[in-house]
């Protein structure tokens, strides 16, 4: 709603004409021609959330522990009644017995001495929200703020630790991790030495001026032992990935699935019945139902770290280090592959073992996870990176790409390391 704030300027011009009328009585034969002026000046409306700021009165707030939407919005006078519809109105878009303590809301109420609230908005992440009409039809639905980005550059010597690093330079810390994933397979991150040195060129997230990480990397050069490694990010068959500088893939591939399987039996779950205790717990991984016997892969190469029996209800596992971002573990076996032992090594499609029903298991079944930097991710999930080089067809294309960022990124100039 466009907002017109008209401003005359005939009064002015009245003033003027006066003024010169009796300053200039002495000269009557000198004449004074004013040009009356109309300005409209256009005055854009504030936007927030979708919704007109100037139009409301504004209350924001933080959720309080253990406090409710029906808590927040009945002490603002809405009644009970419009609290329950909405609540049953929105559980397909977002159950508000999921608002979590911590997060912003907005109240938007009409400018009055009555302030009816109009409109709550809760945001369910920095960049997503959920609206509540609180009149008429009660609609509820979602939105998302905009995102601006930033191209920065950032360089650093190690010290101690590539986050200490990031740290002291004043970058995100995430930055390091999205540097551990980017070279996982060319540099051990578990092994980085003092000296050791970065630069890379990425773009930087905002919402409402506020940093909210890391966008997209561009360009890497990574200094580990003395021995220069690039990335150069490249759109090939309409996937971006990164490459080296000769136009080699930084990734390799995982196996699909660790075994010829007929039928997954139970999925990633953080909330799943146990088919044995009967209580609902987490089950952060895969159920391959297969024959007792059937042959189990590793889906990458990697070292076994450990070889052991779980008491816990895991029974015998193998658990694989991949490289210093992902591991994977193989539960229930009934026996280990000849030569399967802790700190071997092994090769992507290897055999390491059977699969069995040993510790709690109904059935014989192979509880195939992969953890991520630590943290357990969804198996069906993990995505199969290319290991091609560019292709022919396409190498023109990337080397005109990648001698650009090249360029680009030898201008960031390194700081100075300090000894302690």
């Amino acid at each position: 709603m466009n907002k017109y704030i008209r401003v005359s300027l005939a009064g002015l011009a009245f003033l003027f004409v006066v003024n010169s009328f009796f300053s200039c009585k002495s000269k009557p034969e000198q004449k004074s021609e004013v040009i009356i002026l109309d300005t409209v000046i256009t005055v854009e409306p504030v936007f927030k959330y979708g919704l007109p700021v100037d139009s409301f009165l504004i209350e924001t707030g933080v959720v309080k522990s253990n406090e409710y939407l029906s808590q927040i919005l009945n002490t603002r006078g809405v009644g009970m009644g419009t609290i329950d519809k909405i609540a049953r109105k929105s559980k397909s878009i977002f159950d508000v017995r999921k608002i979590k303590s911590g997060n912003t809301f907005t109240i938007f109420s009409t400018p009055d001495s009555i302030k009816k609230a109009h409109f709550f908005v809760y945001e369910n992440s920095a960049t997503t929200y959920t609206v509540f009409e609180l009149f008429d039809s009660l609609n509820i639905y979602q939105g998302e703020k905009e995102i601006q980005t930033r191209l920065r550059t950032a360089q650093g010597i190690v010290e101690t630790s590539l986050w200490n690093t990031m740290v002291n330079c004043g970058q995100d810390p995430m930055l390091a991790l999205e540097l551990s994933d980017i070279f996982a397979w060319t540099i051990d991150f578990f092994a980085i030495q003092k000296g050791d040195r970065f630069r890379v060129i990425y773009d930087e997230q905002f919402v409402d001026s506020t940093s909210i990480g890391i966008g997209e990397i561009y360009a890497v050069q990574f200094d580990h032992y003395g021995e220069e490694n690039y990335a150069f990010i490249f759109d090939q068959d309409d996937r971006m990935d990164y490459f080296d500088e000769k136009g080699a893939s930084l990734r390799k591939a995982f196996l699909k699935a660790p075994l010829k399987f007929s039928r997954i039996s139970s999925r990633f779950s953080n909330s799943r019945m146990h088919p044995v205790l009967r209580i609902r717990r987490p089950h952060h991984g895969i159920d391959y139902a297969a024959p007792k016997g059937t042959p189990v892969m590793s889906i990458g190469d990697g070292t076994v770290i450990a070889r052991a029996y779980q008491k816990r209800g895991g029974g015998n596992y193998l658990k694989i280090k991949h490289n210093s971002v992902y591991t994977t573990t193989y539960m229930h076996l009934s026996g280990y592959a000849k030569g399967v032992t802790t700190g071997s090594r092994v090769q992507q499609g290897q055999i390491i073992g059977y699969v069995g029903s040993t510790g709690l298991a109904t059935g014989p079944h192979l509880d195939f996870r992969v953890h991520k930097n630590g943290s357990p991710i969804d198996p069906l999930k993990v995505k199969a990176p290319p290991v091609e080089p560019v292709k022919e067809k396409n190498i023109e294309r990337y080397n005109v790409a990648k001698d650009s960022l090249l360029l680009e990124l030898q201008k960031i100039e390194w700081d100075i390391l300090m000894d302690n």
